[in-house]
């Protein structure tokens, strides 16, 4: 199968899969009322740059998630190693990586890294790139630093929108859903990051597929903080409390599903089936992944499986972007969404 890369294919079929993030965006009818809401005083002296009235969503869907403005620290100097170099962590095969490669560079960032840090702050083959993953929503996106010719820096408000992270830019302090990457609130509401094709695979099968890989190295010294602080998250029947819109009807919240945007397929039908067409799109399951917020230690965490999307494109199957995550965030962050199939 092909590496996800910015080549024209793959280009071609991210703007075919992207859609709007609606689930960000106003009716005309609300923005005199968006405008006129006024902030929690102390969101102004933790965000002095945001400009607050400038908002998509009524700022009563923000929750607080405990740590605020950094708490959770990004990781903004990434350091790597090849992946047959000594490394500090006991990870094990099946362990969950989100890998991303382009121009000849591939790199692997363990999910036992990014669930206590969230966003990694890279560049690899000269794109500027955020690497992020939200463990309420088990949700890894990449998306392009990149917007109206400035280079873009993450880190975490603190803050939920239902249960997904809020990131926010250093340079204007505008506030971002990480599930659509769609901005919420400041200089850039209304807008949308782009989002690459990456995949969330068993560290093995990024081994094979890219034995020159390198893989990101943690920056605390302690091993037992990259554990797993969500030990048996998705074995519950449903969301944490900070989640209060509602919740599907017609399939278990904390189901897991494969989203492509507005769309999804539950992941037990694709497990069932092994592989799913859908016009141009492919979608592969195998075995061999470990939850990451099953156990605490996450290499026994329990077998969720790879999954793979792609396009057909240039008589070719190029990779897109897709999410597999919780069938509640799913639904209230494309809430136009639609399952395709049980």
């Amino acid at each position: 199968m092909m590496s996800p890369t910015l080549s024209a294919s793959a280009l071609s079929a991210l703007i075919f899969l992207c859609v709007p993030a609606a689930s960000c965006a106003a009716p005309a009818s609300d923005a005199q009322q968006l405008q006129e809401q006024r902030p929690p005083a102390h969101w102004k002296s933790e965000f002095p740059l945001t400009d607050f009235s400038r908002s998509t969503i009524p700022f009563t869907e923000v929750s607080e998630g405990g740590p605020g403005k950094d708490g959770i620290r990004s990781i903004d100097n990434p350091r790597f190693v090849p992946l047959d170099a000594s490394y500090p962590l006991q990870l094990g095969p099946k362990e969950p990586v989100i890998s991303f490669s382009h121009g000849g560079e591939a790199r692997a960032y363990p999910l036992r890294i990014l669930i206590r840090h969230e966003i990694v702050n890279d560049e690899i083959a000269g794109v500027p790139v955020a690497v992020t993953y939200c463990p309420l929503c088990d949700s890894a996106v990449v998306f392009d630093r990149r917007l109206d010719r400035r280079v873009l820096d993450f880190g975490t408000t603190g803050k939920l929108r239902h249960s997904d992270m809020v990131m926010y830019d250093r340079q204007t302090e505008s506030w971002w859903q990480q599930f659509v990457g769609g901005g919420l609130i400041g200089e850039f509401a209304g807008r949308e990051l782009t989002v690459l094709p990456a995949r969330v695979e068993a560290l093995e099968i990024f081994r094979n597929r890219f034995p020159s890989g390198r893989i990101l190295l943690p920056v605390v010294a302690a091993a037992q903080f990259y554990q797993n602080p969500y030990e048996n998250y998705d074995r519950r029947d449903r969301p944490l409390p900070f989640f209060t819109g509602d919740l599907p009807q017609d399939i278990e919240p904390m189901a897991r599903v494969v989203a492509v945007g507005d769309r999804a397929w539950t992941l037990r039908s694709l497990a069932r089936r092994g592989r799913i067409e859908d016009g141009n799109v492919v979608l592969t399951w195998r075995a061999g992944q470990n939850s990451a917020v099953d156990q605490r230690d996450i290499s026994k965490g329990r077998d969720i499986g790879n999954v793979v999307v792609q396009r057909r494109a240039e008589g070719a199957l190029v990779d897109v972007p897709y999410h597999v995550t919780f069938a509640f965030a799913f639904f209230a962050l494309r809430p136009e969404g639609k399952l395709i199939d049980e």
